[in-house]
């Protein structure tokens, strides 16, 4: 049978609902207009804006603004942050709305209380330091606050944090929360000069003995004794975040078995040499600096109760002396890689990883068969495969297979954000060499 020809049926044109007009931006008298692909980057979640991302600037006359309202290529406001003039970074979303300085410094203080209390249950007898507040992973971007003992240390490495507001309100917080013997600033030399910042006081910001003020301290990191000095060192004084990678480092090395004789290599103050010592019977820690294995030699003195191990301090640059050792075909049980950011741009990554292959590859001819190897890096810009792949080329040369045990990042109090890679600039690679 013919199928019948149904009759044709007339749709309806579906109209196309109308667009809404985007809002006119009313005018600033102060504020940012950002690029679109910036835009989009902090409507994922970022909080930095780069100087090549600024379309256009207006901070009116008079002194610079700490704080400037930021909209897209629209006009549409995006939020209000931090202003760094001469800085790459040249503004640091503290709020997705327009907020006065008022505001502003109440947010910080409450925001600094958090990030306090989030840290105070991870402190205890055996660790009693640690980073109180990590700049943009606790949504306070250049602000970084660290605990050592009684003292606690702060650093502004944003020029919208340079004000004598700012200081106020986090030591009232600090003062409440963790009623410490001093406060202290400790500027970054290098961030102070990109960010064009003041050079801070050095007397304390606060202290409980004003007339003689405690700039000295002793702090335990996983039951051993360390020793901190406000006005030397690196960072804010010490690598708390590496805390638990030690811990992990000397677990390993029990567990393999690589108890014999053991190397840190780039050492610092002894933080892995000394957690080492307490399982392996020869230790040596190896640094460039003078200054800071007469540190690591202080710390050793503090806990001879706890380390019975034979440990000696050599000053070299850890390229010669490991090509000077591997070549010499010496060995150990265990080694510890921990070198400083090879990598400080992104420009710089393909000589940081020669960098870092260059140090395992000697490592690997030196560890013995069924040691360990821990190796680290801290710069941002060298993601994990990278890392992974220059230490696999170094064991491919060294005729070495190497299993992987564990990846670890930095200690909890150092958190690792999703939407800021920045964050987990920190990777700890726990390897047996076969």
């Amino acid at each position: 049978m013919a199928r019948e020809k149904q009759p044709a049926v007339r749709r309806k044109k579906q109209e196309k609902p109308a667009q809404t007009a985007l809002p006119s931006a009313p005018a600033l008298t102060q504020g940012a207009k950002i690029s679109r692909r910036a835009s989009d980057r902090l409507r994922e979640g970022h909080v930095w804006v780069y100087a090549s991302d600024v379309e256009s600037i207006s901070v009116g006359e008079g002194e610079t603004p700490a704080l400037l309202p930021v909209a897209d290529n629209r006009g549409l406001l995006l939020g209000t942050a931090l202003y760094s003039p001469s800085s790459q970074i040249a503004l640091r979303m503290v709020s997705r709305a327009a907020i006065s300085l008022e505001e502003w410094l109440g947010e910080l203080e409450q925001r600094l209380r958090t990030a306090v209390q989030r840290r105070l249950p991870m402190l205890s007898e055996s660790t009693n330091a640690c980073r109180l507040c990590f700049s943009e992973a606790d949504e306070l971007p250049g602000l970084v606050v660290d605990k050592y003992g009684d003292l606690v240390i702060l650093q502004l490495l944003a020029r919208g944090l340079d004000s004598a507001e700012i200081r106020e309100a986090c030591v009232r917080v600090l003062r409440r929360e963790l009623q410490p013997a001093s406060i202290l600033e400790r500027p970054d030399p290098r961030i102070r000069e990109l960010e064009g910042l003041s050079v801070p006081s050095l007397a304390p910001l606060w202290a409980a003995s004003p007339e003689t003020p405690a700039t000295q301290a002793s702090f335990r990191l996983n039951g051993l004794a360390f020793h901190f000095d406000a006005n030397a060192g690196q960072k804010t004084g010490a690598f708390l975040d590496q805390r638990q990678n030690y811990a992990v480092a000397a677990a390993w090395a029990r567990m393999l078995g690589a108890t014999g004789r053991a190397l840190d290599v780039c050492t610092y103050q002894g933080g892995f040499a000394l957690h080492l010592a307490r399982v392996c019977q020869r230790v040596t820690g190896v640094d460039v600096s003078h200054a800071s294995l007469e540190i690591a030699e202080r710390n050793l003195e503090a806990n001879r109760s706890v380390i019975q191990a034979e440990v000696d301090w050599i000053a070299a640059d850890a390229f010669d002396l490991m090509r000077d050792w591997s070549d010499a075909r010496e060995t150990f049980d265990a080694i510890v890689v921990d070198p400083p950011a090879f990598a400080k741009t992104r420009r710089a990554v393909e000589g940081a990883l020669r960098g870092y292959k260059e140090l395992n590859l000697r490592a690997l001819k030196m560890v013995r068969p069924g040691g360990l190897l821990v190796s680290c890096s801290c710069s941002h810009h060298v993601d994990w495969a990278a890392l992974e792949g220059a230490i696999a080329s170094a064991a491919a040369d060294a005729h070495r297979r190497v299993i992987v045990k564990e990846r670890h990042m930095a200690a909890e109090d150092h958190p690792v954000v999703l939407n800021l890679p920045e964050t987990e600039y920190l990777k700890c690679l726990v390897l047996e060499v076969e």
